[in-house]
Order: structure tokens, then sequence, then C-alpha cells
């Protein structure tokens, strides 16, 4: 007897042309919120994929989405319609037991405020995720998480005996010890100096370079951005740019340039496409 009821065939992440699977997949995204009777309509149908060793940093102006796109790419908030698979996983429906487990396996965060508990040492700061998790050896998969961001030194100081720059590199180690899908990073140089900031992107090139981690920036700093692989820009809720940077820079062989300057060679090169009639 025929069945009356096809299966719906099992998902299938997207592959791009050199076979990287894709680890973020967003089809039709929209995120609406309720404020009293008005409602604000924070992304508005964002398709977006991101592949297995991509480093990708998204871009936009206050009220573009981005934060919100941020928050829906590290499970913390749902779309209101669409889909988000996540290395393979559907989590767009997920209970929020379901979204709390995601978030410990799957992807390791990196903030701007690092986010570090102040009378807990650096060695237990990254047990954390392996304690809630359940994972075994805690220790020495945190002690060679701490090693690997150049920190086999500092394994019993505490936050206020690091430097801003190592508190980083603690919370970076922090996201890599579950071994993750991705690390999202929310303005991770933001809150330190030029040689700080120089470091911790060092760092986050070599993860990305050397052992092929996908790494997304959520960034607002057009220098930060040239540093990545490719820029997508956000506006008014929807992706109106998505572009490989040409010659990405190499953390600490380029000096700075002016903000101005460097916010018109990124819109050149990542927003207009460099038409000339764009700038008229």
């Amino acid at each position: 007897m025929v069945s009356l009821f096809k299966k719906k065939p099992a998902y299938q992440p997207p592959v791009d042309e050199t076979g990287r699977k894709a680890v973020i997949d967003i089809r039709g995204v929209t995120k609406t919120y309720l404020m009293g009777d008005i409602e604000v309509n924070a992304l508005r149908g964002v398709d977006l994929q991101i592949y297995q060793g991509e480093f990708v940093a998204i871009m936009g102006p206050s009220g573009s989405g981005k934060s919100t796109l941020m928050n829906v790419l590290g499970a913390l908030d749902q779309p209101t319609t669409g889909e988000y698979f996540l290395d393979g996983v559907n989590v767009s429906k997920m209970t929020e037991s379901d979204l709390a487990r995601t978030r410990n396996q799957k992807i390791g965060f990196v903030f701007q405020s690092f986010n570090l508990l102040k009378r807990t040492p650096a060695l237990r700061q990254v047990e954390l995720p392996l304690i809630y998790g359940g994972a075994a050896n805690r220790t020495k998969r945190a002690k060679a998480a701490l090693e690997s961001v150049g920190l086999g030194s500092r394994l019993d100081h505490l936050p206020s005996e690091l430097s801003g720059g190592q508190q980083q590199r603690v919370a970076i180690a922090r996201a890599l010890v579950t071994e993750p899908a991705m690390i999202l990073a929310d303005e991770p140089t933001g809150n330190l100096d030029s040689r700080s900031g120089t470091e911790v992107m060092q760092i986050f090139q070599s993860l990305n370079r050397d052992k092929g981690i996908t790494v997304v920036f959520v960034t607002h700093d057009p220098w930060i951005a040239r540093h990545t692989n490719r820029v997508v820009i956000l506006r008014d809720g929807r992706v109106v740019s998505d572009r490989m940077v040409s010659q990405p820079l190499i953390a600490g062989k380029d000096e700075r340039p002016s903000e101005a300057d460097e916010m018109e060679s990124v819109l050149k090169d990542a927003y207009y496409g460099g038409k000339e009639e764009e700038y008229n």
C-alpha cells in the first residue's frame, strides 16, 4: 500500500564550491518585538550561510539588526519566523533547556567585557563550560586551552592579576575548551588598548588559519573587519552586502589608519563594491 504521507527528507547542509559544509544556515529569518502596541521588525527575512573554517565579520549601524542577529546566531534568542540550522541541527524551535545545551556544546562566546568571575582563577574559569556539560578530563583540557592562548604560566591568577588582554585570552580559552562548532565574538577588542587588541586578533587569526576554527565577529569597527575573510553588512534588518575581503590584513603587520579613511575603505570594498557613481 502506498503511503499518503511523504516523509520529510533529512536536512542536508549546503556545501560551498570547495566542499565545506555550512556551520550556520539561516533561512528567511525574521524577528519581531512588541513595544507596547508597536511592532519592531528587527530582522526582515535574513538568509545567510557561513561555512566550516570561515572568518566572517557582521557589521551594521545602530538599529540595523546586528545585535538581534548575534542573539539568534548564539541561540540566545529564537526567530519569529524562519529556520536556523547550526552544525546541522535546527535550533529555531528548541526548548530553553535544549538551547542551553546547544550553547554549551556548539558555540564558544567571547564578549567585549570578558565576563570573568572576579574571585575565580583562570584555570577554573576555563573549566566552567566543561563542568556545566558534565565533561571528563576537565583540568587537563582547560590547561591545554590556556596554553594555546599563551597563558600556561597564569593558570592560578585571578582576573585582577591579569591585564585586559590576558583576561580576554582567558575568555577565548573558555570559548575554545568545549571544541565548539564556531566561536561567536562580540566586539572582542572593544575594551582593549591597541597592543592588546592586536595580540587578540593574532590569536583569532591563528585559530582560524592554523586550526580551521569557524569564527564570527560582530563588530562596528572597519579595521577589525578587514582582518577577517568576509564581511556581511546589515541595514534595516536585511543583509545589504555580503562580500569577500580581497586582501585580509594580518594582525600586527599593518598600521591602523584614521577611522575616517578606514571606514571609506571598507565601504568601497564591501558595501558599494567600489563603483564610482555610488559616491556622487
